[in-house]
């Protein structure tokens, strides 16, 4: 009978918090045999990380853990600390989420690849430079990176690169098991796809155990074989992945996969999963007029060689009032940059940016004016806030600069509208004090205050879990019905486009390369990168069967 490589018997965490013991993780029993892949899914605050930092005791001091955790029989809860520090790297490794933050960004990625090797060399004895560099090279190529990257800092990488160089990390001392905890989160479809690749043919090849981390089910279920759903701190649900996934039977599991909805799924159209849903949209709404468009737009910028690149390569794109446009593509087609330049935060090379007809001013009173009534809603909440500053004082700041009269009322309109309500109980809290969806509200209350008649949302479920993510798109969906606001939401989700755009704009290498409604672009997609954008989903010939059918 072959020993589990990874067994967890009746696990409990519990923080301390003051002079209480707060339970995060209750009774869980999982079991992964070597070469396995385990997929362990749900919300934020579910417990699912506190499960797989506690199988190597990475927790904070202020955790207690009961139970047991066997590492190849061996129990993780009773190791000494000299032990314990043995087995990290060398047997069990993680692959942190959040590739941007995990990496140190004064260091070259090849010193913090060989930083692994020099703690846990792979024979007992400390490894020679020439050595440690030819292992580096050895890992970079298994994770398709190109060893000359071993001289580039971060900033110099994509974040499907940044990624890779956690992987190739972890993978440094050659351990049986490897713990990844959100490893595709913020990334575009493609890179999404290629990363998720990856991962199952080091598991394949090396026959390394995996147990992989998300609050997003298609993912799991395109690289693990069973899946273990957790809510309160429990596991409510665990199952081969297809049975998760295609049956679920717990209420939770349910509103998980209803979460990410599939491409071409009627029921998912201007439905966003909320436990307050909208009535169903119009079928014959029609958007209004142009409000806001872009005319042959070109923008460039010039690299360290001074080689000019093009970012936005003459494009043509409009938002009609009471409507909401996805424009999608991976990161670097130059949606940021288009954005940018439709906010007059970026001067075009040549082109024009129009509003209600007009020509917008490059500067001045009128540019001002402009900006009142196209507003941002940035990509991460807790980035765009100050942690300083109240949610008053947040959302006050917009009406101040343009002098509006009778500033708190505003403000507590403004939160109103974004469902933070009622207004006087959040206006004086501090972002830390918010969950992550209520900083989102903070954000978008923030966009409110001025009244727009656009507002351009970057990414702006990216960093959220499933249920908050339905609750943002429940509330994109009414501002739009209730004050007629249009919308260009920016995103690298197709699922995200499906459920409440009216129109998509395909963006590759700075062109728009298709647009037309959703059921044009995304049930009959005419161009080979559309057509790759939808290949690139999660189980994506699967979610294209059900397009065609």
């Amino acid at each position: 009978m072959t020993t589990p490589l990874l067994q967890l018997t009746d696990l409990n965490v519990t923080y301390a918090v003051g002079d209480k013991e707060v339970p995060a993780v209750r009774g869980v029993g999982l079991t992964l045999d070597p070469g396995g892949t385990l997929g362990v899914a749900g919300e934020s605050g579910s417990g699912k990380s506190t499960v797989a930092m506690s199988v190597l005791r990475l927790l904070p001091r202020t955790a207690k853990i009961t139970g047991e955790i066997r590492l190849d029989g061996e129990d993780v809860t009773t190791m000494k600390w000299g032990r314990l520090r043995a087995v990290r790297w060398a047997e069990a490794s993680v692959v942190f989420q959040g590739a941007m933050h995990a990496l140190n960004p004064v260091r070259k990625i090849g010193e913090q690849i060989a930083e692994p090797l020099r703690l846990h060399p792979p024979s007992g004895k400390a490894l020679t430079d020439a050595q440690v560099d030819a292992r580096v090279a050895e890992l970079l190529t298994q994770v398709d990176l190109p060893p000359s990257r071993a001289g580039a800092y971060p900033h110099e990488l994509s974040g499907g690169q940044k990624q890779r160089v956690m992987i190739a990390m972890a993978l440094a001392c050659s351990p049986r098991l490897i713990i990844a905890d959100e490893p595709t989160t913020a990334l575009d479809v493609i890179v999404q796809a290629q990363v998720l690749a990856l991962l199952s043919r080091l598991v394949a090849d090396q026959h390394i155990g995996l147990i992989m981390i998300s609050h997003d089910l298609s993912v799991l279920a395109a690289t693990c074989e069973r899946i273990a759903v957790m809510y309160d701190g429990q596991i409510v649900e665990e199952g081969p992945s297809a049975d998760v996934m295609g049956s679920p039977k717990h209420e939770h599991t349910q509103a998980l996969a209803a979460a990410f909805p599939t491409v071409g799924d009627p029921v998912s159209r201007f439905a966003p999963a909320t436990s307050n849903p909208l009535p169903p949209e119009p079928a014959d709404r029609v958007a209004g007029e142009p409000l806001l468009a872009a005319e042959n737009l070109r923008v460039s910028f010039r690299d360290r060689t001074g080689k000019r690149i093009n970012a936005v390569a003459g494009v043509d794109l409009t938002v009609a009032r009471d409507e909401i446009v996805a424009l999608v593509g991976q990161s670097g087609s130059g949606k940021t940059t288009l954005a940018r330049t439709l906010l007059g935060l970026q001067k075009p090379d040549s082109g024009v940016v129009r509003y209600a007809g007009h020509p917008v001013p490059t500067g001045g009173p009128g540019l001002k004016a402009y900006r009142r009534q196209v507003q941002l809603v940035l990509q991460d909440p807790t980035s765009a806030l100050n942690p300083a500053h109240t949610v008053y004082e947040a959302v006050a700041e917009g009406p101040r600069i343009h002098k509006l009269a009778d500033e708190r009322a505003v403000v507590h309109r403004a939160l109103e509208a974004a469902e933070l309500r009622p207004a006087e109980k959040y206006a004086d809290r501090l972002p830390h004090q918010l969950s992550g969806g209520q900083r989102q509200r903070v954000v978008i209350a923030g966009a409110l205050a001025l009244e727009p008649s656009v507002v351009v949302a970057d990414e702006p479920v990216a960093s959220l879990d499933a249920s908050v993510r339905g609750e943002i798109l429940a509330l994109l969906l009414r501002l739009r019905r209730e004050l007629g606001l249009a919308a260009l939401v920016i995103t690298h989700d197709l699922g995200l486009a499906w459920n409440i755009a009216d129109r998509v704009a395909v963006m590759y290498r700075g062109e728009l390369v298709e647009t037309g409604t959703v059921e044009q672009v995304l049930l009959d997609p005419q161009h080979e990168y559309t057509k790759s954008l939808l290949a690139a989903l999660p189980g994506g010939t699967a979610q294209r069967r059900t397009v065609e059918t």
